[in-house]
């Protein structure tokens, strides 16, 4: 019996071609994109689930629970404290991933580096990192030792054996390298090359020598015991008593302990001080309903098209009846063949996909790859093959075997008038999911150009900056004497921070008038007397740091949202006392507020205090001389600094490439919306070309009466039209709804304007016409004579 359908399956393929191909290039599209986002969000789902053991992992965060501030990082202490004191916790790591540039030399070779991270021994015990050489028990126990990745291994001795080779670290400390790591699997959180253990950074960190409780630089990870059953009231219960370890150690801050979920980290986290590289559950979400949408568009072509030409099997249906054949046969027949059509689909989208795969990995930003020997793998791209053959065929199924025989066979049977209205409705859905994805694409460029031009409240634009290394943190005022006599160079300042993603922040802020119970979080960057001037800061009232007052080692400078904060009147803030940290002052001056953190949050309470040393210079170029500026600026470094290659970069290309997620988002969305729109059109022309063939005689008989071919042509395209107009009706609110929500993750946005809905009909509008014109125009302007001879 199934022998029976493949064979009729082929021939109807065969003797149609036309509309063959429509089907099955229109599914094999929508397959393809379905299977690419099955891979992207695969890829983002799986993130940290290689670790052996990953559902008891957990990473401890912090949490101000008045102000609502939460922050990825604890303090020092806390990971041995409740080791030994919470019994369901079976042990703890500790990292601190650095962020600094490192100089690593070997032999004369010199290599910068930023991926260095430090942690606790029993790092290779407790996450699934795999050690290609070296011992796992013994490799981390070395205080001088070092991890690298197999790739650094190969960048720094080529095709020698790496283990026992001495790498010198900022030119003064040899490590010895311990064992070599696998490469870090792309779908892990923590990304790093080198691993130094913690015990090395704990002959100068403070933060471990004194063991200080109130300074939060630590990622800290708890593994629970495979007995404890983790629910949300237990998960809470050790967030209580980590609170209670901490509050005997630290009474004065008011901090709270959660446990996130290792394999939450990625999509989930929105934390202070937390590591780069996050994902977004909510774009995760986006991408599979536009993979499912594109798919059912495909979908509803191959519907549209098989009831469409129900009168060219009619009489085969009607035989099959009067033969003894029941409607489950006949639905099992035609089931069968669209399953058929659905597999050749298949074959062709796996061949665009591993053709289209590098540039959808570059679009994407992803390394991802389609492995047919992996069993998730090949269950999905069969399922989306099975739910494709049974959801194109469900409707075609159930109406062609629904035919009554008597009727069909008297040739009583109207070919899809009992049908319109379902491929009227198919046609709206296909163009409502087109305009919303056109609506889409419009509204995140219309964002990430607000983003681009948006007025920071600093001029971001021609900033070069460079970071202090080496020599030049003991050369600092001959630097900056150097800066000063270069024209060139002269327009410069020396910051703590880049205001382009500030994380340090403290609660340690007193000033008179304080409610007791509060403990506001305040961000807080060093910056010296040029800052102003340099970054165009608007000072509002008072002034900004000076070499004339010496006494300003003890002044601060706040933005308004510290003022509000603080309850105070911005025309009173000059001359009101200020303590951080333990250290009184005097507020000297009020800058406007500007954005130093990515638009997605609101402008936090800021603290600007004066810069003695600083970490990066920042130079304004002048118009035109940057090219000029950089070879200045690499001079001036190369005499100070000989040992450490210059490295510089831009303040605008940094927060650039903090929407780099967003960027690709809207890259994708247009792919995306021009595919959705190509399959429907697609379809469109396979009923356009399917009813002005099966209207030949009524437009030579208009013809024959004197109609013209405009009016003929209008007279087929009104068919489609309307559809389309309904379309624009369904999809405008909810278009707008759904944009509105995605906009609602940053804190400043555009507004939705009425002129986006507006290009999006039209250009729907005009695809359409254009691709019913072609079969209108053609079926017009064609001899009235040939299509009356048989009448």
């Amino acid at each position: 019996m199934l022998q029976n359908y493949l064979k009729i399956a082929f021939r109807n393929l065969l003797r149609h071609k036309a509309f063959s191909f429509i089907n099955v290039f229109g599914l094999s599209i929508g397959m393809a994109c379905s299977i690419l986002i099955l891979l992207w969000v695969h890829d983002e789902l799986s993130y940290d689930k290689f670790h052996e053991g990953s559902d008891y992992i957990y990473r401890l965060t912090a949490e101000l629970p008045k102000e609502n501030i939460k922050a990825a990082v604890s303090s020092a202490p806390i990971a041995p404290a409740i080791q030994n004191a919470i019994p369901e916790i079976e042990s703890t790591v500790r990292l601190s991933m650095g962020g600094g540039l490192d100089l690593l030399q070997v032999e004369d070779r010199n290599f910068e580096e930023t991926r260095m991270c430090f942690a606790d021994s029993n790092l290779l015990q407790f996450f699934s990192f795999r050690l290609v050489k070296g011992d796992p028990a013994t490799a981390m126990l070395l205080p001088e030792g070092v991890l690298i990745t197999e790739s650094m291994a190969k960048k720094y001795f080529g095709n020698e054996d790496p283990l026992g080779k001495i790498i010198r670290k900022n030119r003064a400390e040899d490590l010895t390298i311990t064992g070599v790591l696998a490469d870090i699997p792309r779908n892990s959180h923590l990304q790093f090359d080198f691993i130094q253990p913690m015990v090395y950074l704990a002959r100068t960190n403070r933060d471990l020598k004194e063991n200080i409780w109130d300074n939060f630089n630590y990622y800290t990870y708890v593994r629970l015991d495979k007995n404890f059953a983790a629910t949300p009231a237990a998960l809470a219960a050790i967030g209580n008593k980590v609170q209670d370890i901490y509050k005997a150690n630290e009474p004065h801050l008011k901090v709270a302990f959660k446990l996130q979920p290792l394999a939450d980290i990625h999509l989930h986290s929105k934390f202070m001080a937390d590591v780069a590289g996050h994902g977004n559950i909510q774009y995760v979400y986006i991408f599979i309903v536009v993979g499912i949408f594109v798919l059912a568009v495909a979908c509803i072509n191959f519907m549209n098209l098989a009831t469409a030409r129900s009168a060219r099997r009619a009489k085969e249906v009607g035989l099959r009846k009067v033969a003894g054949a029941v409607r489950f046969q006949l639905i099992r027949q035609f089931l069968a063949e669209s399953s058929l059509i659905a597999c050749l689909a298949l074959v062709i989208a796996l061949a665009v996909v591993y053709a289209v795969l590098p540039a959808f990995n570059d679009l994407a930003g992803k390394s991802l790859s389609i492995n047919l020997l992996n069993v998730k793998m090949v269950a999905g791209v069969l399922s989306i093959t099975l739910i494709t053959g049974l959801l194109a065929g469900s409707y075609p199924a159930l109406f062609l075997s629904g035919f009554v025989p008597v009727k069909v066979l008297k040739g009583n049977l109207k070919a899809g008038a009992g049908n319109s209205l379902f491929r009227n409705t198919m046609v709206i859905v296909q163009f409502s999911v087109s305009i919303m994805l056109l609506v889409g694409t419009a509204v995140i460029y219309d964002q990430l150009k607000y983003i681009r031009t948006r007025n920071l409240g600093f001029d971001k634009e021609n900033l070069i900056y460079m970071r202090m290394t080496g020599e030049l943190w003991g050369k600092y005022q001959t630097l900056r004497t150097s800066l000063e006599q270069n024209p060139l160079t002269s327009n410069f300042t020396f910051v703590s921070d880049l205001p382009t993603n500030l994380v340090s922040g403290t609660v340690n802020v007193e000033w008179e008038g304080k409610d007791p119970e509060s403990q506001p979080l305040f961000a807080n960057m060093a910056v010296d007397e040029n800052f102003m001037e340099v970054f165009n800061a608007t000072l509002l009232s008072g002034r900004g740091f000076s070499k004339d007052f010496k006494a300003d080692t003890a002044s601060y400078i706040v933005n308004e949202k510290a003022l509000k904060i603080m309850n105070i009147d911005p025309a009173n803030a000059v001359g009101q006392s200020l303590t951080q940290w333990g250290n009184k002052g005097t507020i000297i001056g009020v800058v406007k507020d500007f954005n130093f953190k990515p638009i997605q949050q609101p402008i936090e309470p800021l603290i600007l205090r004066l810069n003695t040393w600083g970490a990066w210079g920042v130079i304004r170029t002048k118009p035109m001389e940057t090219d000029r500026t950089i070879a200045a600026l690499e001079g001036i470094c190369k005499t100070l600094n000989p040992a450490y290659p210059f490295t510089y970069n831009f303040i605008d290309k940094d927060l650039d490439n903090m929407y780099q997620a967003e960027q690709r988002l809207s890259s994708l969305f247009m792919v995306f919306a021009g595919l959705a729109i190509f399959i429907s059109c697609l379809g469109l022309y396979g009923l356009s070309a399917f009813l002005a063939e099966r209207r030949t005689k009524e437009i030579g008989v208009r013809k024959v009466l004197g109609a013209s071919v405009p009016h003929i042509v209008y007279l087929l395209s009104t068919t489609f039209t309307r559809p389309v107009f309904v379309a624009m009706i369904i999809a405008g609110p909810l278009s707008w709804y759904a944009m509105n929500r995605w906009l609602e993750i940053f804190a400043y946005h555009v507004e939705i304007h009425w002129s986006i809905f507006v290009i999006a009909f039209s250009v729907a509008i005009l695809i359409a016409w254009l691709t019913v014109s072609y079969e209108s125009i053609k079926a017009a302007i064609a001899n009235p004579a040939k299509s009356l001879r048989d009448e």
